[in-house]
């Protein structure tokens, strides 16, 4: 193929995954708000956990409509992947041979589990860990205690019913504390006189009150999943490392102190400067690191040559018989011979213009032309 029908292929290729994540895109924004309530759903249980308010602040009045977008975007990518991934696929695939094929065959579809490994992973053990952590340290920093004084005689507190959620059918000036939302709720009419809940945050005393931007949050939490996405991709690096000859199981089992300390490395770079994250990462790094040493027994550097199918493998070429360099030699023309057309004292001789006759294959020239052509004579 000529680099104007790779070209033409490859914009081909472009417009079919553009065309094949279009409905994802739709679906996406579609589904964009229950998607960002799925990621900050983590955020709000630990919150309530600390008697902290659960809601997230925006400060700008394009902050969450930004958020919503980013979101349904990378939804988009993430869902749409495996789609532009067979677009690449088919693009580069004519160029490989069969081996490498098996190879991606392998590599493709443990890169895939592998990056949802991550994202379950970041999302039910990360991220209630560390917001734990952060969220009551952070609560708990100059934190005094309330002084408790007599209540005077005829005073009588009020009290509120405490539920774990709301009740049927509240009327107008009802209030009671739900204790699943930690707010107190009470009922209030609206302009048009039409009821609706509204809520107050119970917050338990704290030196420093809990409250995040929500583009904030959600950049932290697409960072980590990016990091760990990338983190888990260690035993597709051991596989390649292995498979292109630089290193060997047994060279990676001699050095396994060093990959501790480079999985404690890419855990701090990669993560937020905080140890508790940055050994959450470490630790599942080495974990994988161990996997692809197992993987690489599995699947030696040989295993793609050692199962290609006959008849996918590549033909060899045919050979080239050595042509006979006496017969050659035989069969060639004669070489034209040169003359000295001056005689011993400088004169020029006369006979030597005149041509000796030719050999039965014809004179052949100095520079190799063949009987016949232009400077050689027949």
């Amino acid at each position: 193929m000529s680099l104007g029908d790779h070209l033409e292929e490859l914009r081909r290729r472009v417009i079919l995954a553009l065309i094949g994540i279009l409905p994802i895109l739709i679906t996406a924004l579609v589904l964009g708000k229950p998607l960002i309530a799925l990621l900050i759903d983590p955020l709000r249980d630990e919150l309530r956990a600390a008697s902290q308010p659960s809601g997230l602040l925006a400060t700008g009045p394009f902050e969450t409509f930004a958020v919503y977008l980013q979101i349904s975007l990378i939804a988009t990518v993430i869902v749409g992947s495996p789609w532009i991934l067979y677009q690449l696929w088919k693009f580069i695939e004519p160029g490989l041979y069969s081996n490498e094929r098996s190879f991606v065959h392998i590599l493709v579809p443990l890169s895939s589990i592998l990056t949802l490994t991550s994202a379950a992973f970041l999302y039910f053990v990360v991220l209630p860990v560390i917001l734990a952590f952060f969220i009551n340290f952070g609560s708990q920093l100059g934190q005094s205690s309330t002084p408790v004084v007599e209540v005077g005689e005829g005073i009588v507190l009020p009290s509120l019913p405490v539920f774990d959620g709301d009740p049927p059918d509240p009327q107008i000036g009802q209030q009671w504390i739900n204790t699943d939302l930690m707010q107190m709720r009470t009922v209030v009419p609206k302009r048009d006189g039409s009821p609706v809940v509204i809520g107050a945050e119970l917050v338990a005393g704290a030196g420093i009150t809990q409250q995040y931007r929500v583009s904030e949050y959600i950049k932290t939490v697409l960072n980590l999943a990016l990091a760990f996405g990338i983190g888990f991709q260690t035993p597709v690096v051991v596989l390649l490392l292995g498979w292109a000859g630089i290193v060997d199981r047994k060279t990676l089992g001699r050095y396994r102190r060093f990959a501790v300390a480079a999985c404690t490395i890419a855990g701090a770079v990669l993560t937020p400067a905080d140890p508790l994250s940055m050994m959450l990462l470490a630790g599942p790094l080495y974990v994988l690191f161990e996997l692809g040493m197992v993987l690489l027994i599995v699947f030696p550097p040989n295993w793609g040559k050692a199962r290609e199918p006959d008849g996918d493998a590549d033909e060899p070429l045919p050979e080239v018989e050595e042509p006979d360099q006496e017969a050659t030699a035989a069969d060639a023309p004669a070489e034209r011979p040169t003359r000295d057309i001056f005689d011993e004292d400088g004169t020029p001789d006369p006979n030597a213009y005149d041509d000796p006759p030719p050999p039965p294959g014809g004179w052949r020239g100095a520079d190799g032309d063949e009987p016949g052509d232009e400077d050689g004579r027949a």
